[in-house]
């Protein structure tokens, strides 16, 4: 599966929980329905994974932590702010980066309409 066929069903599992659960909940709560969402379409996903830092050569454990990654192929980070700002966006491409992952999907699901939350990163290799 390509990384556009893995988003495009990440934004319709979203778009679901949004239907069922609205905007105003704490991001844990559509994290959590999200992936099983996900799951519930046969997706491999990880949860609340590790993203070490290489620092000079040394990979050090500092704490970041991305939302979920879908098939070893797509991060999702879920949101739910006011509006997106670009520091949203570049912490994903940060990740994006450090990961070697090519697109990641930001979801801010306090949105009226969630697809007007949702932005695609590229990490342009």
């Amino acid at each position: 599966m390509t990384e556009n066929e893995i988003s495009s069903k990440n934004i319709g599992a979203a778009i679901e929980v949004h239907k069922q659960l609205g905007p105003g909940l704490l991001e844990s709560s559509y994290e959590k329905c999200l992936a099983f969402e996900l799951i519930q379409q046969g997706l491999e996903i990880k949860t609340q994974v590790a993203v070490p830092v290489i620092y000079k050569g040394n990979k050090l454990e500092v704490g970041y932590r991305l939302d979920i990654l879908v098939e070893e192929k797509v991060i999702i980070e879920v949101k739910t702010v006011s509006e997106l700002a670009p520091i949203h966006k570049a912490q994903l491409l940060t990740y994006l980066k450090l990961t070697g992952i090519k697109l990641g999907l930001l979801i801010n699901f306090n949105s009226i309409k969630l697809i007007d939350g949702v932005k695609r990163v590229a990490n342009n290799l």
